[in-house]
């Protein structure tokens, strides 16, 4: 029997998981992905599937994976998958199939407790804050019994706090093999995990990080696998690019000083004057973040400064060139430093090669870009320089053949190892480009023969959600643009009592919306605004999904949020009734990275703006969108205050990316539609 033989019954009305989930609905679509995948499968083939919102792609690629008796890769850009896969989809799979299989999930290293630099923060528990020995006391409860050392799994504890960063370990501080705590180390048992799995679950990020290190000539992290699924997979490209490319940050070598005056206290007091080498890499750090100008259009891409030759613009130049020369003397003293002390403990042989590393790296950026790449500087938060490729296609193309990448960069021209196992590669996500060819996804990754597969959303967008563009905004030149639309934003949120996103295209935007609505909206009064930074993300949304403040008690929410916050949020039902999109989202003009590739597109012949920018726009907007529907009862309204969709000749190819929503014409019909949903929000189902 074939695989797609076993595939399809298992989506058939009385079928495996209609027995165990009897409420779930059999989608022609879903079926159509299953055996597309199936035969990819079968064939060893790349196969690219664009499945819309509610197909269930999930267990459209989970079945057949899981049937094919093949070990299974599944790489997805965010940790939420991950642990959705790991903890509600594989396990009702497995039920459902009947299927003994050993499934591990694997994240990055700052996921997992390092205990000895749990044993570390203990020990200098005199300089903590309340806060940090707080979360430090809870992390330590939770040691005692945890197996996978997985932080998420402590109670109460933010991503985001001081205590977290401190018993993590990074590529940076690892001692590795010289580590006393080796055995017990939660990050050396996860990836012993890893190679026993049948199903294991990563990130892109951690995909790209394990054939980086194989490159420069470390085991082999992710086991071999038959079949590889990257799921949410529109960000290949763009992370394969950090990974292809070199970065240094001012927190790293503020990091560095300061692992160095710990481990030189600890291990060879009096050897050194360590204080000083941290006070001389803090001048430096210093020195560099005097020598960015503050750009005008300092916003999301405006932290970025371009740099061409050795020198960036917009820097004081012989400012900057003095501080890059001082960072090289400053790490060049302290490796002379631990040069005779190397030898006395782990920690100080692991510094000193962490110094070699970090003083490689900035050297790198004293001399001119390797060709074919951009550089910028990022003054957002820590200083970061960044060097990264302009085109990753060839690079992944190798890839796709079997041959793992070297030091620096992939070479396309080279044949891949003659053992090398073929691979079925199986790519998928909500929004993979503006057309049915998915160019923009494919070419970027080097995919330009993989079949392709639309799969449509079942939802009836016509009868579920509707689009507004208000007339009356200025455009999003106007310096009012931001102002005018917050308080556009809090009558309609007033009227509709919350329920609803504001997605925001740069952090400017973002600061004066949520600015004007946090005015407008007093805390107790029964809408909340949460506002990207203000906490973590998971746990903002979680207060949007349960609709209740930060007491707990009742209310509606209006979020405000840039980025991140365009993708992966999934909130069903009521807490969100309304998603609101500032201006379309073309690339920004000023970004060094964007205005390199526009060269590169016109050294080409091609048309930039069609090729580039608005395939880009309409994946962006698809996304944002995305956020309102997620299951057949949702209802809402989709705002784009942006006329320029309506007046421009780009606005239609646009309008054709977006779903099939019903359009609201005036600000009358506009505030019909609100009442709808106020109306029978709680007893019913409203049509906008």
């Amino acid at each position: 029997m074939s695989l797609s033989d076993l595939v399809l019954p298992v989506f058939a009305p009385d079928g495996p998981l209609a027995r165990v989930r009897p409420h779930l609905r059999s989608r022609p679509g879903q079926a159509a992905m299953a055996l597309a995948v199936a035969q990819a499968i079968n064939a060893r083939e790349s196969l690219v599937v664009e499945a819309g919102t509610g197909i269930g792609k999930t267990f459209a690629y989970l079945v057949p994976a899981l049937l094919s008796g093949e070990r299974v890769l599944i790489s997805t850009a965010t940790k939420t998958l991950q642990d959705q896969l790991l903890t509600r989809d594989l396990p009702l799979l497995q039920q459902a199939l009947a299927l003994p299989l050993r499934v591990a999930a694997l994240k990055g290293r700052a996921n997992y407790l390092c205990l000895y630099r749990l044993e570390q923060a203990r020990r200098d528990g005199e300089g903590h804050d309340e806060a940090v020995a707080h979360d430090l006391a809870c992390v330590e409860r939770w040691a005692q019994s945890t197996r996978s050392g997985d932080l998420a799994e402590v109670p109460g504890l933010d991503e985001y706090s001081a205590a977290w960063r401190q018993v993590t370990s990074t590529v940076d501080n690892c001692l590795g093999s010289m580590c006393p705590r080796l055995r017990q180390c939660h990050v050396y048992r996860a990836r012993h995990d890893a190679q026993a799995a049948d199903v294991l679950i990563i990130n892109h990020h951690l995909f790209f990080a394990d054939l980086g290190a194989q490159g420069a000539g470390a085991a082999q992290l992710l086991p071999d696998t038959g079949v590889v699924v990257f799921d949410e997979a529109h960000r290949l490209a763009e992370i394969a690019a950090q990974f292809l490319g070199t970065h240094v940050s001012t927190s790293q070598l503020l990091q560095l000083g300061q692992d160095v005056v710990a481990a030189g206290a600890r291990h060879a007091r009096g050897a050194a004057d360590w204080q000083g080498l941290l006070q001389h890499l803090r001048q430096c750090a210093h020195a560099l973040r005097l020598a960015v100008a503050p750009g005008e259009d300092a916003d999301a891409a405006g932290s970025r400064i371009a740099w061409t030759g050795v020198t960036p613009e917009a820097l004081d130049a012989s400012a900057w060139d003095g501080a890059l020369e001082g960072a090289v003397a400053a790490l060049r003293a302290v490796l002379a430093a631990l040069d005779g002390v190397a030898q006395h403990a782990p920690d100080l042989a692991h510094l000193h090669s962490r110094t070699v590393a970090l003083l490689e790296r900035v050297l790198h950026f004293c001399s001119e870009a390797d060709a074919g790449t951009v550089r910028w500087v990022e003054s957002a938060g820590a200083l970061r320089m960044v060097e990264t490729p302009l085109d990753v296609a060839g690079a992944l193309r190798t890839l796709w053949k079997g041959k793992p990448p070297t030091q620096g960069a992939w070479d396309e021209s080279d044949e891949p190892p003659a053992a090398s196992a073929p691979r079925s590669w199986i790519y998928t996500s909500a929004t993979l480009g503006d057309g049915k060819d998915l160019r923009w996804f494919t070419d970027a990754c080097g995919l330009e023969g993989a079949r392709t597969l639309q799969v449509p959303s079942p939802f009836d967008y016509a009868r579920q959600a509707a689009l507004y563009v208000p007339p009356a905004l200025p455009l999003p030149s106007d310096a009012g643009h931001s102002v005018q639309l917050a308080r556009w934003v809090g009558d309609a949120v007033a009227r509709l009592g919350g329920h609803t996103l504001v997605l925001t295209t740069s952090l400017r935007a973002l600061a004066v919306i949520a600015d004007e609505l946090c005015r407008r909206f007093a805390p107790g009064g029964g809408i909340e605004v949460l506002v990207q930074g203000h906490a973590s993300r998971s746990r903002m949304v979680e207060r949007f999904r349960a609709q209740l403040d930060a007491s707990g008690r009742p209310a509606g929410h209006v979020l405000v949020g840039a980025a991140s916050f365009w993708e992966g949020i999934d909130v069903p039902g009521e807490a969100l009734q309304m998603v609101v999109i500032d201006k379309l989202p073309f690339p920004a003009p000023g970004d060094p990275w964007e205005q390199a590739q526009a060269r590169r597109l016109a050294d080409q012949g091609g048309n930039v703006f069609r090729r580039h920018a608005l395939p880009s726009a309409a994946v962006a907007l698809k996304q944002g969108a995305g956020r309102l529907i997620r299951n057949e009862n949702d209802h809402g309204i989709l705002v784009i205050a942006d006329t320029r969709l309506l007046h421009k000749g780009y606005g239609k190819p646009l309008l054709r990316a977006l779903a099939p929503m019903r359009r609201l014409h005036t600000q009358e019909e506009f505030g019909a539609a609100l009442d709808a949903l106020t109306r029978t929000s709680t007893r019913g189902s409203p049509s906008p």
